[in-house]
């Protein structure tokens, strides 16, 4: 079935980097845009954090993640990347990839001194 998996969270200090990865299977993932998202403040709803085209060729990122995080993509092994530098404290999150209808379990990122 389709399903995508995140790992790569963890605890890091603020000004440290993270790589999450997204393993995705079940359907042709060159063939979808995708994109990271992370749950609100407060645990309410999600927020938009950035997205890839199918081809790895354009992306987009949020104000507040750019410049800092930069999504990439294998499409030979099905692998969706979001690297992320000078983590602050307000990157504390659960971050899901997405694509194709499809959203996976989240990854805890947790930024604390």
């Amino acid at each position: 079935q389709v399903q995508l998996v995140e790992s790569g969270g963890g605890l890091v200090q603020p000004g440290q980097s993270l790589r999450l990865s997204c393993a995705a299977s079940g359907f042709r993932f060159s063939l979808y845009p995708m994109r990271w998202v992370r749950q609100g403040p407060g645990g309410n709803g999600l927020e938009y954090v950035a997205d890839i085209s199918s081809d790895g060729s354009t992306s987009n990122y949020a104000g507040y993640v750019k410049g800092r995080f930069t999504i990439s993509r294998d499409n030979t092994n099905s692998i969706l990347y979001l690297q992320m530098n000078s983590l602050q404290i307000e990157d504390t999150s659960v971050y899901y990839c997405a694509g194709n209808n499809v959203r996976g379990q989240g990854t805890q990122v947790t930024v604390s001194s």
